[in-house]
Order: C-alpha cells, then structure tokens, then sequence
C-alpha cells in the first residue's frame, strides 16, 4: 500500500515537472507575441530608415562643407560644417571650388560637378546625365534625364539631389552644395588662426626655431592658446565641463556616504536598541532610495535652479538612501567579539563605535563608495544634461543643433575614456586602501 502511494506521489510530481517544462516557455511564447503585438514591432521594421542611420554613422566620422549663393544678392560663402566660425576668407577657398565672375564650379570628385551660374544651376551625376535648375515665374524648373531617380527630390520651391558625393539643394533663397571628406576637420586649428592648414612638419619647426607668428608670445604657446580657445571644438570648454562632471560625481558620492554613516548606526538592529528609531531610519532610506535620481534632479533644479551644484545634490540623496541600506547591514555583520573587547577596557559607546565597528567595516564601506563614484560618473552626465552642466550639457546641444554629429561622437567618446579613467582609478584605490597592494 505504501509502495503504491510512493508509485503515485512520483507520477504526479513527474507531471507537475513535465507541464512546467512545457508551461514555461508556452508562457514566455505568449509575452513575447504580446510585446510584439503592443509595441508594433512589425511597424517599427517597415518605418525604419536604414538610409538615414547610415547618414547618421557617416557624419560620426566625417565633415561637410557647405557652398552656399544667396540667390538674391549673389554672394557666395564657403564654411565648414555650415557655420560663421568654420567660414573660408575671402581669397582663400578650397581647390575643389572655383569661382570666375557669376559662374561658381564645384568638385565634388569622381566626375561630379556642380556650377552655379547667372541662370541657375546645374549638378553633373557621371552615368546619369545633367540635372539643371532655372527659376522661372516664382517657380523652380527641374531638366532632367528620364526616368527621375528616387535620389532627385523636387518640388515647385526646392529641388534636392542626393549622391555618393555629396548633396546638392536649391530652394528659391538659395542654392547649397555639402561635399562630406572624412576626418574632423578644425580640430586644433580653425581657419582664422596662422597655424591652421600647416602640416605637422612645419608646426613642429615654427614651434621649434621659426620666426615667431605672435610676437608676444613663442609659437609653442600660441600653438596651445589657438588649440585650447578653438572656437569650433572648443577645447577649453569641453576640458571644464569634464572637470564639473567628475566634480558633481566626487561630490554627491562622499557627501552621501558622510551623510549616511551616522544614520546607517541608527538603522543598525545590534547598535540602536529602539525598534521604532531604527524603523524610520529604514523607511527614509527606502524613500530616499526609492526616488529615481532624475526625478530628484527635476525637483532640485526647480527649487534651487540649474547648475552642478544641483547635480551633485541629486546625486547625494539618492545616494544617502542606497549608502544608508548598505552600510547598516554591513554594521549588523560585524564580529561582536572585537567590540566587547573595546568594552572590556571601559571604552564609551563612541570610541566602541571607532574601534571596535570602523575597522571591521571601512572595506566594504570603502568598496561601496568607490564602486558608486564610478558609476556616478557615468549618471552626472545625464543629469548634467538636465541641470545644465558638465559634459551632458554640451553633448545635449550638439544632439539638438541636428548638424554636429561629428562633436556628439567627440563627447561620447570622451565619455567612454572618463569612465574608463575613473573605473581605472577606482580599482587601483580600492587596491591601496583596501587590501594594501
């Protein structure tokens, strides 16, 4: 009899197993097709614009010039990535642009070639033919081969080409041709400056022994200001903003782990004897905690305006609640034998809680608080991009200017080697203060 009920009592928990082995991934089958479903994943693929991402991954990495006549008064401008501060002198273009009375000639290599002129303008596309613009009663009149590409957009007022080669737009105000060339073009030196468009050999021998550029200064010198004050990458600015990043993340995390270390004895079950004290100590952890850094960031820049002073504050009470968790448990942990020696000599409750409880705990509270300065690098550049500092700043206004691709990957990648540096920095701290090495 009790074989049999054995016998039984196995074949159902072999079922139970069996139907969970095949409920299981039944379960996460029915999600995954919900998710698919809610989120419109289907539509998501069919609106995406790989053509687009390219673009986007090429601007990372390359620059454009911008060739652009003003229709009404005919003047012509040449300017790196379209702006005041990347504009050619008068005298001083590219060799791929030519310019003869009216008639602007534009190389944009491989055969194609772009000329306005005093009735319009036409963009030569090898192994297509001639596409000419004329404007004509108000209008904009486009010649070209047919049939017409899907890389020809055009209109009655714009007209726009796309090509290997670049992009060619004329509108009834102007008329702008972009020639992309890789690399980041200006980075150390911009137009204006006499250094710029030298070749290394000849900075390093006007830096060693040439005459000097700027007499009040040796050229060396004037090579560091012209790089550090670029007006294109500025330098400088980026360099501090960097500093206020790192300096929002030092701030907020070892202002929290002092602010939380006193509270953390209160919240500890076998240091503070009163439950109810220890309760709230517990529940204002969960509540500090509990409270998304960004949300606090909002309130706080509400309240005391933006800045990263603002950052750091944000980071301290979010932090104040993660440190104040952690370090009361580690306290609870501790060897209750060293403490009791401490008493044994007549030791007051603060010099047991100095040497009996700090030494046993300062690794794992040090391990802690290096470990979130790290990871607090990484959060004070979001939350400089909402109070208004440090490097998130900078990299929030080249995304939303939608030109300076080439800066946003500049920032992100300073991003990566400042976490990098920190994370290097952290792991050799830990090392010395912790285990000595």
């Amino acid at each position: 009899m009790v074989d049999a009920s054995l016998s039984m009592d196995m074949v159902a928990r072999f079922q139970r197993r069996r139907l969970m082995a095949l409920g299981v991934p039944v379960l996460i089958l029915m999600y995954l097709s919900y998710v698919f479903i809610a989120f419109d994943v289907a539509g998501l693929a069919a609106r995406a614009r790989l053509d687009h991402a390219v673009v986007l991954l090429s601007d990372f990495v390359s620059h454009k010039t911008h060739v652009t006549r003003d229709n009404r008064s005919g003047a012509l401008s040449v300017a790196i990535e379209g702006e005041a501060k990347g504009l050619y002198p008068a005298g001083r273009l590219p060799a791929w642009v030519s310019v003869d009375g009216a008639t602007t000639r534009i190389d944009l290599g491989d055969g194609h070639m772009v000329q306005y002129d005093a009735d319009g303008a036409q963009y030569v596309v090898p192994g297509y033919g001639t596409i000419a613009i004329r404007p004509e009663g108000g209008k904009l009149v486009l010649t070209a081969p047919e049939p017409r590409p899907d890389w020809i957009n055009a209109s009655d007022t714009r007209v726009s080409v796309t090509t290997e080669a670049g992009r060619f737009a004329y509108t009834r105000s102007k008329v702008e041709t972009f020639r992309y060339a890789p690399g980041w073009e200006l980075f150390f030196f911009t137009l204006d400056s006499p250094f710029s468009g030298r070749a290394p050999g000849d900075l390093l021998a006007l830096a060693l022994w040439g005459e000097r550029v700027d007499p009040a200064l040796p050229n060396a010198m004037a090579m560091v200001r012209d790089v550090w004050t670029n007006k294109m990458w500025r330098h400088g600015d980026v360099v501090w903003a960097i500093f206020e990043t790192v300096l929002m993340a030092f701030l907020g995390t070892f202002g929290a782990a002092l602010l939380a270390l006193p509270m953390a004895f209160m919240a500890a079950s076998n240091i503070m004897p009163v439950r109810a004290l220890r309760f709230a100590f517990r529940r204002l952890f969960d509540f500090l905690r509990g409270v998304d850094g960004l949300i606090w960031t909002i309130i706080l820049s509400r309240a005391f305006g933006p800045g990263p002073m603002t950052g750091a504050l944000a980071i301290l009470i979010t932090d104040s609640g993660s440190f104040g968790k952690t370090f009361s448990e580690a306290l609870e942990n501790i060897d209750e034998k060293q403490v009791e020696g401490i008493r044994s000599t007549g030791a007051n409750g603060v010099q047991r809680a100095r040497f009996g409880v700090i030494p046993q705990v300062t690794p794992v509270l040090l391990s802690q608080v290096l470990y979130y300065l790290e990871s607090n690098t990484r959060s004070a550049t979001v939350i400089g991009a909402i109070v208004g500092g440090g490097i998130g700043l900078l990299l929030t206004q080249a995304i939303q200017t939608q030109k300076d691709w080439e800066e946003v990957a500049y920032y992100m990648l300073l991003i990566v080697l400042m976490v990098m540096a920190m994370d290097s920095v952290s792991g050799w701290l830990r090392r010395k203060l912790i285990t000595g090495g």
